[in-house]
């Protein structure tokens, strides 16, 4: 039997572009830090880049290939995005956008939901935190 992990992901950025931020949650795992300055739509895509990283390096690689990932995010552009929805228009979400389909590979599947704002809120939470160690 597969092992399926859900994460959430959050970025944001106070101002657009501003000072910005991401958050991830890993079973019990959180981490939060501010990553400079950032649109809201970019923060949210580094969110994701960190957090499939960050699952491989606490799977392992050969647990990492037989892993089921479910990444939940509030980030509706995102998650049409990568579920083939959106097209990729802004060109520095490019990168991002191949950098995360790359990342994915690593592991068995790796799906992508869209979630309400509400359902997010540790994730959410880390973001303002660590937006609030930069005022």
């Amino acid at each position: 039997m597969a092992n399926k992990i859900i994460i959430y992901t959050d970025g944001g950025a106070r101002g657009n572009p501003g000072p910005a931020a991401i958050g991830i949650v890993i079973g019990d795992k959180k981490y939060g830090e501010a990553i400079g300055e950032a649109t809201n739509n970019v923060a949210e895509y580094r969110a994701l880049v960190f957090a499939l990283k960050k699952a491989k390096s606490l799977l392992g690689v050969d647990a990492a290939k037989a892993a089921d990932l479910e990444v939940r995010s509030d980030s509706e552009l995102m998650v049409n995005q990568l579920n083939g929805i959106y097209k990729v228009k802004e060109e520095g979400l490019k990168p991002l956008f191949i950098e995360v389909w790359n990342a994915k590979q690593e592991f068995r599947n790796v799906s992508f939901t869209h979630v309400r704002r509400e359902e997010n809120k540790i994730a959410d939470a880390l973001v303002n935190q660590a937006l609030d160690t930069l005022l």
